[in-house]
């Protein structure tokens, strides 16, 4: 049975295999590892590219093991990190009508990906119709979270790591974030001190906890207006 959603909602105007949708969402969460039959296994090593930005998808990729970075080039030929993917989520859902990725994922870890190609993807849905309205759902809030990403101050080193975690917890809607300092550091291409002092102080602030490999976020959206207001 999946979770109960969150009362947290959007509407996004959307278009999945050729249907326009106009959905209002919540944050739903799908199992994914109850389809992976419908997937292709494949292996990636440490700094892999998964796909580009500005080539043509033509499916989706679900995360089962490592850690995956998505960058964006901004027009001064810099990359931009936009987010970290983790094992149970989505990568590339947003070309799944066959459209030009604007993102480029990378491997930070080596990593086992499930690819769901466009077919594929079809196949499932003959099998089972109910599926689409929950995966798009789900589309809608990887497009939601890129675009919040996309519109914050890409130069506040708070900003980058407050939505890295809050993405994480609210996609699985669990306040435990399965990330180390040093995945942090990896991932952003911030220095070490750098994220030790932020953590530190959002722990002074009572708004996360750090632990053994895994930080605890006490409040998202607590968090969330702390560094919109910072």
């Amino acid at each position: 049975m999946l979770p109960q959603d969150s009362i947290k909602k959007y509407s996004l105007k959307i278009t999945i295999l050729g249907v326009t949708t106009m959905i209002i969402s919540q944050h739903t969460y799908i199992n994914w590892e109850n389809y992976l039959e419908f997937g292709i296994r494949q292996f990636f090593k440490e700094k892999t590219g998964v796909y580009k930005q500005d080539t043509i998808g033509d499916g989706f990729y679900y995360v089962h093991k490592g850690l995956i970075k998505v960058i964006t080039s901004t027009t001064k030929e810099k990359d931009r990190m936009l987010n970290i993917v983790v094992p149970g989520q989505l990568l590339g859902v947003q070309t799944m009508d066959q459209q030009v990725h604007f993102t480029t994922a990378v491997t930070v870890k080596d990593s086992i990906l499930y690819y769901f190609p466009y077919e594929k993807f079809k196949e499932l849905l003959r099998l089972q119709p109910t599926f689409l309205n929950l995966f798009t759902k789900t589309v809608i809030q990887k497009i939601h979270g890129l675009v919040e990403l996309i519109n914050l101050n890409s130069h506040s080193a708070e900003s980058q790591i407050a939505l890295i975690l809050l993405n994480i917890c609210y996609d699985f809607k669990d306040h435990e974030v399965h990330l180390t300092q040093k995945d942090l550091v990896t991932c952003t291409g911030l220095t070490r001190i750098t994220v030790y002092k932020i953590l530190k102080q959002w722990q002074k602030e009572n708004l996360i906890e750090i632990q053994s490999r895994k930080l605890l976020i006490r409040d998202p959206d607590l968090l969330r207006n702390y560094v919109i207001n910072s």
